[in-house]
């Protein structure tokens, strides 16, 4: 299956919008966010087009094909009006021999491992950073952000597709790829 991976949308209705127009492109089965939905949280600007509850309409008409775990700005509030569930640290996703471990990252990050095996994988936003990269014994992938990059990265998301974790610009431009069979 593939899959659509998004994290840190941060309540900005424009960047949902494209996002969502862009797993339309990419002809994506699920989609898989990774925290930070609908709040800007103390530390960051408002994002363009701050509008939580129209990210709520979108993304609830979308409900049967979205997996999400919870990020640092969620709240129990957050899953009264979102229709699938928000709340988790982290999940499973099984890639053949190896398992990625899919988070935000503010629990779990390359410097505090889940329970992870050699050849594994951690899928984490929270630091608004893309990432793709084989480090020592593991995978750390991080689809970046977005509704506010940081670090003069663009708006991204990825695609995990077989073992391949692509990042790609909103408007669909390649930035890197990894394969998780390395």
């Amino acid at each position: 299956m593939k899959w659509m991976i998004a994290s840190d949308i941060h309540g900005s209705a424009s960047c949902c919008r494209r996002l969502l127009e862009a797993w339309d492109r990419e002809g994506a089965g699920r989609m898989l966010l990774l925290g930070d939905i609908l709040y800007h949280g103390p530390r960051n600007d408002l994002p363009e087009a701050y509008a939580p509850k129209e990210v709520i309409a979108m993304l609830n008409e979308r409900a049967d094909r979205i997996c999400s775990v919870r990020g640092n700005c969620e709240a129990e509030v957050d899953q009264m009006v979102l229709r699938f569930p928000v709340m988790a640290d982290y999940c499973l996703l099984p890639l053949a021999d190896r398992m990625i471990v899919a988070t935000h990252g503010h629990i779990y990050h390359e410097g505090a491992l889940p329970p992870m095996q050699p050849g594994d994988a951690l899928l984490y936003g929270h630091t608004h950073v893309l990432r793709a990269q084989r480090s020592g014994d593991y995978f750390f992938l991080n689809p970046g952000s977005v509704s506010i990059p940081k670090e003069n990265n663009p708006r991204s998301y990825a695609v995990l597709e077989g073992d391949t974790f692509t990042v790609r610009e909103l408007d669909g431009r390649e930035i890197c790829h990894i394969r998780l069979a390395e």
